[in-house]
Order: C-alpha cells, then structure tokens, then sequence
C-alpha cells in the first residue's frame, strides 16, 4: 500500500524518483507549476517535450493521460507530465482529473519510480474547487494499483495544504 504524505512547498525542490507536472497539452511550458518545472529544471525538459511533440504527440497530450521526460536540473530523476481537466461547472470531469493521478502512477510504475511527488492538479488556473481536486487526487491514488512506496502531496499554500490534509483518516 503507497504511503502518502504532504508537505507546503515547492514542488520544485523534492528530492523524489519523479515529479508531477500539471502541464499543458502543448507539453512546451506554461504557468504555475508547469512553468516553474519548465525554469528551475532547465533546457533538457523542454528538449525532451518538443521531442515527444515531434514524435508521438503532435496534437498535444491529451487530457487525463500521462508521459514522462528527464528532469533536467531538478533533484528528480524524472518529470511525469499530465494534462489535468478544466472544470467546468455543470459538467462531471472527475473521471479525467482521476486519470491524471492513475496514469501518472502507471507511467512511473514503469519506469521504477518508488517516490512521486504530486501537485494539486487543475487547482489552479484549471478553476478545479481546491476541495473537491483534493478529494478525488487522495482517494485515486490510494484506490490506485501501483509498486510507489511514497506519494507526496507538495502543496503550494495553506489553503492547499488544508484541503488534502483533511481527506487523511483520523487515526
């Protein structure tokens, strides 16, 4: 069973197998996370994502599906990228923002990661409700059949930090 925890911070500087981009289907940079993923771990993850661009993905990553690059100068050995839903009230899009955190744990079940570090996906400029995002990513990835021994919630700021801390069990 994957252990979870969670930390307030950058996502940036984990010292995990992988970290979590909520990236955008173009994959070349943006903002938020993606673009401070983009900046701290430099030049190499934008290679490698203009390659993916020019080789599997032309069209862009669709959403809820998951690849990995090198983590370039970031204290991971890879970054797993996911395009998370935009929410869009009236619309159930649960499923997708589940698929986010299920893919991203089977692309680093195959690549041996045992630590993973995760953003709040689509809790940004995607509009996801904090709470709810918080919700569907911890029981996704506790419900999720994956070889990770550590998943780590790296949580931007205290309302964050609040939302996902309060889907822990009382123990």
């Amino acid at each position: 069973m994957v252990h979870l925890t969670f930390a307030q911070g950058d996502i940036t500087e984990q010292h995990v197998d992988a970290v979590v981009n909520a990236a955008n289907s173009s994959l070349l940079g943006g903002g938020g996370v993606d673009g401070a993923i983009h900046r701290k771990g430099g030049p190499a993850i934008l290679d490698a994502c203009r390659e993916l661009r020019a080789s599997k993905y032309g069209r862009g990553l669709p959403t809820g599906q998951a690849v990995a690059t090198t983590a370039g100068r970031l204290p991971a050995r890879w970054v797993i990228h996911t395009v998370g839903p935009v929410w869009q009230p009236g619309e159930d899009r649960s499923e997708l923002l589940a698929s986010c955190y299920r893919e991203s744990l089977r692309v680093a079940d195959e690549l041996g990661a045992t630590s993973v570090a995760f953003p709040a996906i689509s809790t940004g400029v995607y509009g996801w409700p904090m709470d709810d995002g918080a919700r569907i990513a911890v029981r996704t990835v506790r419900e999720s059949a994956t070889a990770v021994d550590e998943v780590r919630f790296v949580l931007f700021d205290d309302a964050a930090y609040a939302a996902f801390t309060a889907q822990q069990p009382e123990s």
